[in-house]
């Protein structure tokens, strides 16, 4: 029985990155021998096994056979005869493929190694193909490693465009999509992910609404880089780096996706773009079963987001729009969430060729307003007598009046609170 450390921590190491997770393969043992030394297997698909005192996973080397459609259509042998180089060539990406002995002496019978030195996102097999799952993990690995300057090999975009074509991403459960699209969120360039299931055919068949904005153009006083679907990318990358959590960068994602639903006859101009977003983000977060709380900031987005734009200097007579925005995005409730749709507004404007130092007072401004009106309450008004729906009416007016007085003076609270 040999044991070798395989996959991501082998990658990572040779990479200088933190290595979180250990994984290892066994070649040449039964699930038996690994019970009689105290390992404890998890999992019904597979033999995994955790270590009786790190708790690290061990899994039997293993080969697959396509014997489906699906990612989960293939038979598996874990019989102690499958060889180490067996089990690394049924992996996704050469750079996956590295083993390391318990000497630290590395095998890399697939070229993983050079092809981390070339940056490169290369596939081990034909048996790529068989699984349609791997065209997410690329896209995914793309964005995570694109800081390096990783870029995907010639054939692997070949094959990944031949699987897109060839309708086996349709058998990818909701959940699956989803998982990897949230790991493709939380990296630094979420964007990528995205560009990279576009080039090869994915994103029109994995995220049609989202594809359906490449070539819709915008007004090019405000969107010099044109291209709505371009934009979108921008957006997102610009909200990455402002530090949006993962429900503000699905927003920043969905925001415009009622573009490419306006007349085309019409465009550039997009007339309740907002509204008619609507539909396309309820229908996207409920085909992938997208968590309530990213849909719901994503469709507060789209509708508000032009709202916001238009509050960069405000005028007294909107002090009843400002108010109806913080009711309807139930602001006083949910303050976290309002925060993240004034960061998300701010990527908008920001993820546009040229735009990306444009000045977004509206975000602290609103903001501050929030916290201060925040300090109007139903005491004072309970005092006076007042019951039911007209102590929430007096609220308003007084939240309405100091709005109006702030605006008209042309000053805010910004300075007296902390």
């Amino acid at each position: 029985m040999n044991i070798y450390l395989v996959g991501g921590a082998v990658r990572d190491a040779l990479l200088q990155l933190p290595v979180y997770d250990r994984d290892h393969v066994v070649v040449g043992a039964t699930p038996e021998q690994l019970l009689q030394q105290g390992y404890q297997q998890v999992g019904k698909d597979f033999p995994v096994f955790l270590h009786p005192r790190n708790k690290h996973e061990y899994a039997l080397a293993r080969t697959e056979r396509k014997a489906g459609s699906g990612y989960t259509g293939f038979i598996c042998d874990f019989s102690p005869e499958v060889t180490l180089e067996e089990d690394l060539r049924r992996r996704d990406l050469t750079i996956n493929a590295i083993a390391q002995n318990e000497q630290g002496e590395l095998i890399d019978p697939y070229g993983g190694v050079a092809d981390i030195q070339a940056r490169l996102l290369r596939h081990v097999s034909d048996a790529f193909g068989e699984d349609p799952l791997r065209v997410l993990r690329v896209a995914r690995f793309a964005a995570r490693f694109h800081h390096l300057g990783f870029t995907l090999a010639p054939e692997t975009q070949a094959l990944m465009t031949t699987m897109a074509a060839g309708g086996e991403l349709t058998t990818l459960t909701p959940e699956r999509v989803w998982k990897e699209t949230e790991k493709a969120l939380a990296s630094d360039n979420p964007q990528v992910f995205f560009n990279v299931l576009r080039d090869c055919g994915a994103l029109a068949v994995l995220f049609p609404e989202i594809d359906a904005l490449f070539g819709v153009p915008g007004p090019k006083a405000w969107h010099p880089e044109i291209d709505t679907g371009l934009h979108t990318m921008m957006a997102l990358k610009r909200a990455t780096e402002l530090g949006a959590t993962l429900p503000c960068r699905f927003a920043a994602l969905c925001h415009d996706l009622g573009k490419a639903l306006t007349p085309s006859e019409k465009w550039p101009s997009h007339h309740d773009h907002g509204e008619l977003g609507i539909a396309p983000i309820q229908a996207l977060s409920g085909r992938l079963k997208v968590p309530t709380d990213y849909k719901e900031l994503a469709i507060l987005m789209s509708r508000w987001h032009i709202c916001l734009h238009r509050l960069a200097q405000p005028a007294p007579q909107q002090a009843g729009t400002i108010l109806e925005l913080m009711d309807h995005t139930d602001a006083w409730r949910k303050p976290a969430r309002f925060a993240e749709l004034l960061l998300c507004a701010q990527a908008d404007l920001q993820g546009r060729a040229g735009f990306q130092h444009h000045p977004y007072p509206q975000r602290e401004r609103l903001w501050q307003w929030l916290r201060e009106l925040k300090q109007v309450t139903a005491q004072p008004f309970v005092a006076q007598g007042l019951k039911g729906p007209a102590i929430g009416e007096a609220i308003r007016m007084a939240r309405r009046e100091q709005l109006e007085q702030w605006l008209t003076q042309g000053s805010s609270p910004e300075n007296k609170v902390n």
